[in-house]
């Protein structure tokens, strides 16, 4: 299944959030694995979601860096490492 996302839109779920550094390529990278993780993925490889957010798996994982250290509404941690990072993302719940 291919999710078709809109970089400057941010959906109902994150329209709270601020934008990450004001970068739409790291808001649209949060609000991909937002809307997954609350579908109940949980995780992730760079490699098998470039396709998904257009973007390389070398952007994807600097700004999964960037989006651990900000994203208020989402849990980020690195999970294994066999050849490229495994990331295991939850959605944070707002209090």
């Amino acid at each position: 299944m291919r999710i078709t996302m809109s970089a400057t839109t941010p959906s109902a779920d994150t329209a709270h959030e601020p934008p990450v550094d004001g970068n739409p390529k790291a808001e649209h990278l949060r609000q991909y694995l937002r809307e997954r993780a609350a579908a109940g993925d949980r995780y992730f490889k760079s490699k098998f979601i470039a396709e998904d957010v257009a973007l390389s798996p070398k952007e994807i994982g600097a700004l999964i860096v960037r989006l651990q250290e900000s994203a208020t509404d989402l849990s980020i941690e690195p999970w294994s490492y066999t050849g490229a990072t495994t990331w295991y993302v939850e959605p944070v719940e707002s209090a």
